[in-house]
């Protein structure tokens, strides 16, 4: 598929047949397919047995934050996107309980995790890998369960891997494959016509992709089919590289962080955020936030976290942008008002809030 000027950059994956060069043996050898990543981990929480608590980072998605607390109580340790790593004394664990281990942004060591699992023998640690399924870290996980949720990177509908790297039994998913991802295939392949120039109006696939999100939210259910077909054929690794190449050449154009998965930027205020979302999104750049934290609802407490989700955003350098995006990119950042408001250093460690 080709298009000379891309109408959009970044939003929801489309359908490219393109993907397909019998990617090589990446999968996991024995693992489980679910609908979401976020099912998967409800799952394997029922599988595992009732623990005390669910340990999650304070910097994650509050959704499925949320979702897993109907399972499990929740406890939040800080993990922050800079250089600090978690914050070990942060993270009040005792036996019987799970801590949600995440490569946030695709830029964290699993050494520091793999010593502290082996100091705390009596918690179950489960890596979450969403941002870099093909890691280093994910690779030679010695864990005992590793989930990801394939559709943040590759172009699927839907896909929430779950593996243990040390060979213990996983559950399975339950029921059969939801409406939620027939409706985001549906929008995928439309969209795909739309980027080809045929008449489709957009407003049509962002309707079933939105209501198909909806539909799909911590499905428990199998994967779709189509998704279990091709994930096997998929270059996920030559997608992986496009990515990581992408982000490293927009890092050297414009004041961002570079990492596996996009790259990211900080700015002063939430607001200065917000306006560069809007400026990016009328040059047809859609940048998604990862993740906004509401203190009315289900919030980490963690001031730090929350500030830092109210001032960040992810560039959309995946596989699809060719430099000339990366350029239009970068040409459109430098050129938005907030652009005096661009920190895309990591921000500086702070000390551990009092336990």
């Amino acid at each position: 598929m080709r298009y000379a000027v891309p109408r959009e950059i970044g939003s929801e994956f489309h359908w490219d047949p393109a993907v397909l060069t019998a990617g090589g043996d990446w999968l996991p050898a024995r693992h489980e397919l679910f609908a979401t990543g976020c099912g998967a981990l409800s799952a394997l929480l029922r599988h595992v047995g009732p623990p005390g608590r669910l340990h999650v980072p304070s910097y994650f998605c509050m959704g499925v934050a949320e979702a897993l607390a109907a399972d499990v109580p929740i406890a939040f340790y800080r993990h922050l996107p800079d250089d600090g790593g978690p914050r070990w004394e942060t993270l009040h664990a005792r036996d019987g309980d799970i801590v949600l281990a995440q490569n946030l942004f695709g830029r964290d060591d699993g050494e520091p995790w793999n010593a502290w699992r082996d100091a705390h023998p009596g918690v179950t640690v489960v890596e979450d890998h969403s941002h870099d399924p093909l890691s280093g870290w994910a690779r030679a996980s010695s864990a005992p369960y590793a989930v990801a949720s394939l559709r943040k990177t590759l172009p699927v509908p839907d896909g929430g891997l779950l593996w243990s790297p040390t060979g213990r039994e996983i559950p399975r998913p339950e029921g059969r494959a939801g409406d939620g991802a027939h409706l985001k295939l549906a929008a995928m392949l439309l969209k795909s016509a739309w980027l080809d120039g045929r008449p489709i109006p957009k407003d049509e696939f962002r309707v079933l992709q939105q209501r198909g999100e909806q539909t799909l939210l911590g499905s428990a259910g199998p994967a779709t089919a189509f998704t279990a077909a091709v994930l096997p054929l998929i270059d996920a690794s030559g997608l992986r590289d496009k990515g990581i190449a992408n982000a490293r050449a927009l890092a050297a154009e414009a004041p961002v962080t570079a990492g596996p998965f996009r790259a990211q930027l900080v700015c002063r205020t939430s607001a200065e955020r917000d306006g560069l979302l809007k400026h990016l999104a009328a040059h047809g750049i859609y940048a998604p936030v990862h993740w906004r934290q509401d203190r009315g609802s289900l919030w980490s407490g963690d001031d730090e976290a929350a500030d830092l989700a109210g001032r960040m955003l992810t560039v959309p350098v995946d596989h699809r942008c060719s430099a000339a995006d990366v350029r239009r990119i970068a040409a459109v950042l430098l050129a938005a008002p907030e652009a005096a408001a661009l920190d895309g250093r990591d921000p500086p460690p702070r000390p551990a809030p009092a336990a």
